[in-house]
């Protein structure tokens, strides 16, 4: 869309929490070259600028920043200070994602209602900032309880947006033509045909659509004058392959593919009218699936590849581009460079320099004077000086594969005998990555060693690599893969055995719940945020918009509708091992969670209460999959930080402000008062619960 957008508590009631009697640093943690304990803002609060985007013509800048402390976006000219900036919407929950429209005359932003994740698009006229008070945002998608995905943001109709609309039928959606100014919508594709996914041209016409097919493989399919046509390209629902976009001469398409005999995902151009593809590029290193591809918007042509192997990897396709992003390493030689955003014309460009240590600050270049201007850091008073390197590690699991993860260690002390926690990822297809991470920060600062594990099932890694997590949830390969990681960094003397905690949100949630589960001898203690307990409701309870995947999810996670499928899900369901739990619980939910509904933590919560074990509970009535506000997640943390710290040993900062002690005071929920409005059907075990978006 944007010139190379795509480089880049039972326990402890609050009172207690606010006043734990923990020692600010542990006997392991005292010494000259030990880091001071940093405010848990630093990491948590909000920044203090991010999120910075040109306008198409150069002449303003947009950035997120707080309003009343709730992120919002602003705009100032380019030359004006930041002093000078004006907020340009004034919502009571933060914006993530925005962008200016093709010919700049508004700003278009998404928005959901307390995490319910039906968003919305909503305009608003940037020329109208500055006044008395905030703009007008319109809601250009005004329907209760529908969900928008933005398809296409056409150059040549600036005025318009593509937008699909699952108002008719809830599990797909329907192609509409919208007018920015007006709000106006026309019908351009009903879905009847069962399409998940939508593929534009470089005009902007729907030419190619995704659909799921009753075997779960994926199908790509012709669209000519809003018809759907014929399947052209397919791959089975253990393989991957997808559209990236239409080459510049209108008829062949660039497609990332691992079907096949392919193992790694790899860059081809296909031809829908012939069926003929040609290789553009895999992995150079063949180590890790293509990441990504960038184009530019001027002449469409490709101008860079990148694959995400320990660190990210670009491959520069275009002479210029080459020749900008090696001077801009050059003169940025203290962190990863990406470009990533830019004016219309692509001759300014705005870029990030970030670390492991360091979350990043921002500049623009100008291609053409090769000037180099900084514009902010995104949290300036954090001391990067006391933040901890990120390593890249292998370890072998007890069956010889391989595992990848990256490890963070505490300053200034021995690695040796450490707190240890397991930050465990969501997705479960997803991965971590090299880079600056808040949470392996913040523990790390707390004194514990921090060891994220991309556990079988994670993606990047190949076709066998992701498959040989299928229905290894659990008591599988998948959770056998973080067992054998502790017991690697026991066995490296790295972390104290009687010490170890295991943490993570959505499916980290899972595999927290399914380590304390089935492995109880191996944690000291336990986070889950947002995570599931029970795989036969979640995978009961998911999104209708999720419909055309769901036959993937049988196949990657067990099939309910056959015997030995629920069988293997119910076996693999922490809410029915629940009994097995001995180590002490902290639990973290969002009450509007479309994904892992707040019946999958109180279903948990309620078996450990009947058998009178104590567990922490915290609930945000206006938070989903995760807490976007700031004072919840300060709030959130706080518990958290407090919780392993008085389990582990590590450090802990046990001041808070009277807001964030307050708003932990009203999410702590006493599970003596949690009740199952309609009890799940599996909590008759009282032990189980699942995990994250695609979980």
């Amino acid at each position: 869309m944007r010139p190379l957008a795509l480089l880049l508590a039972t326990a402890l009631a609050v009172p207690a929490l606010a006043q734990a009697p923990i020692a600010p640093t542990a006997p392991a943690l005292v010494g000259a070259e030990v880091p001071p304990l940093l405010d848990r803002d630093l990491f948590f609060g909000n920044p203090e600028i991010t999120g910075a985007q040109l306008s198409p013509d150069g002449a303003f800048l947009t950035f997120l920043k707080p309003v009343d402390d709730v992120l919002n976006v602003w705009v100032k000219g380019i030359d004006e200070p930041f002093e000078a900036a004006r907020p340009l919407t004034a919502d009571e929950r933060p914006v993530g994602g925005y962008f200016w429209s093709r010919d700049g005359a508004y700003v278009l932003y998404v928005q959901d209602k307390g995490g319910d994740e039906n968003f919305h698009v909503w305009a608003v006229d940037p020329a109208e900032a500055g006044g008395d008070g905030v703009p007008e945002a319109r809601d250009l998608t005004d329907a209760e309880g529908v969900r928008a995905i933005i398809l296409d943001v056409p150059e040549g109709d600036p005025g318009h947006i593509l937008v699909g609309l699952n108002d008719r039928d809830p599990a797909y959606h329907d192609v509409y033509r919208v007018a920015i100014a007006t709000g106006e919508r026309e019908l351009l594709i009903e879905n009847t045909e069962q399409i998940a996914g939508w593929m534009t041209d470089l005009d902007g016409e729907v030419r190619l659509a995704l659909r799921t097919a009753g075997d779960g493989s994926t199908e790509v399919l012709t669209v000519a004058d809003g018809t759907v046509g014929e399947v052209v390209y397919s791959c089975s629902v253990v393989e991957t392959c997808g559209p990236l976009r239409f080459h510049p001469d209108g008829q062949r398409v660039y497609m990332q593919t691992n079907q096949g005999d392919r193992d790694l995902v790899e860059l081809i151009l296909f031809d829908p009218a012939t069926g003929t593809e040609t290789l553009v590029e895999r992995d150079p290193e063949g180590q890790v699936d293509l990441g990504g591809a960038a184009f530019s918007e001027v002449t469409d042509e490709m101008l860079a590849t990148f694959y995400d192997g320990d660190r990210l990897r670009i491959y520069p396709k275009d002479e210029a581009f080459a020749a900008d992003l090696a001077l801009l390493r050059e003169r940025l030689p203290d962190g990863e460079v990406r470009p990533g955003g830019g004016t219309a014309d692509e001759r300014t460009w705005l870029v990030t320099v970030f670390s492991d240590t360091d979350p990043g600050s921002r500049y623009v270049f100008d291609r053409d004077t090769k000037e180099l201007t900084f514009l902010y850091r995104g949290r300036p008073d954090l001391p990067t000086e006391h933040l901890a390197p990120m390593a890249p590690v292998r370890y072998t699991a007890r069956d010889g594969m391989e595992i990848p993860a990256y490890l963070t260690l505490p300053q200034g002390v021995e690695a040796e005998g450490l707190p240890t926690v397991l930050f465990i990822h969501g997705g479960p297809w997803s991965r971590d990555s090299w880079g600056y991470n808040s949470y392996a920060q913040f523990l790390a600062n707390r004194g514990y060693a921090v060891l994220q594990p991309n556990f079988r099932g994670s993606t990047g890694y190949g076709k066998a690599f992701l498959n040989a997590g299928n229905r290894e949830w659990g008591t599988g390969a998948m959770q056998h893969d973080l067992t054998d990681g502790a017991q690697w960094l026991i066995e490296q003397g790295i972390a104290d055995p009687d010490r170890v905690a295991i943490m993570g949100g959505s499916y980290g949630g899972y595999a927290t719940l399914a380590g304390l589960a089935f492995t109880p001898d191996l944690y000291a203690a336990g986070v889950d945020i947002v995570g599931p307990s029970n795989l036969i409701t979640l995978l009961e309870s998911i999104p209708p918009y999720w419909a055309p995947i769901r036959e993937m999810f049988y196949e990657r996670m067990g099939d309910p509708r056959t015997p030995e499928g629920e069988a293997q899900l119910r076996a693999q369901s922490p809410l029915n091992a629940a009994d097995a739990i001995t180590a002490p619980l902290l639990i973290i939910q969002g009450a509007n969670d479309p994904r892992v509904k707040q019946a999958e933590s109180d279903q948990i919560v309620i078996a450990l209460r009947d058998r009178g074990y104590p567990v922490q509970y915290v609930v945000a009535e206006d938070e989903g999959h995760g807490f976007r506000g700031a004072t919840n997640r300060l709030a959130q943390n706080t518990a958290t930080e407090i919780f392993l710290a008085e389990h582990l040993g590590g450090r802990a900062q046990t001041a808070m402000s009277d807001e964030v002690s307050a708003r932990l005071g009203e999410l702590t929920v006493d599970p003596a008062t949690v009740s199952l409005a309609a009890a799940p059907e599996a909590a008759e075990a009282a032990t189980f619960d699942g995990s994250r978006g695609a979980p």
